[in-house]
């Protein structure tokens, strides 16, 4: 199977295993919010960045569904340089994502891994759907 190829099957299965993780996280939530906190913290406290958690991984899930619609309707789907980067960067957010449950890390290094690990390639996907769809052109 040559290269060009296998980068769908690849691309399609990590974008699974980011979207797993992320649901994982949205189950068992409660860890990583208490990771969050400092060891006394308040009521008020716990629900601010339970909420915080909630619309970040909300949020993740509505890009997820972005990036899905534009891989399924094939337009970005056989676009190489959409495909390396999805790859890529949703292979980093499966393994950080990972340490991020597993470690219970603070609240804020999720929204560096969201950044760059699913708002970047769901961002470049709405580019390319608008260029498809919007300006009638052919995707690359």
């Amino acid at each position: 199977m040559p290269v060009v190829n296998s980068l769908v099957p690849s691309r399609f299965l990590t974008l699974i295993a980011h979207l797993v993780i992320v649901i994982t996280i949205f189950w068992s939530r409660e860890n990583n919010v208490l990771a969050c906190l400092p060891l006394t913290y308040t009521k008020e406290q716990y629900s601010s960045r339970d909420t915080e958690m909630i619309v970040a991984l909300s949020v993740t899930l509505g890009l997820f569904a972005v990036e899905l619609v534009g891989f399924l309707s094939g337009v970005s789907m056989f676009n190489n340089a959409q495909s390396l980067l999805s790859i890529a960067a949703h292979a980093s957010a499966a393994v950080a994502l990972l340490f991020f449950l597993l470690e219970q890390w603070a609240c804020s290094i999720y929204w560096w891994i969201f950044t760059f690990c699913s708002a970047l390639p769901a961002c470049i996907e709405i580019i390319l759907f608008i260029a498809v769809f919007g300006l009638k052109k052919k995707p690359l």
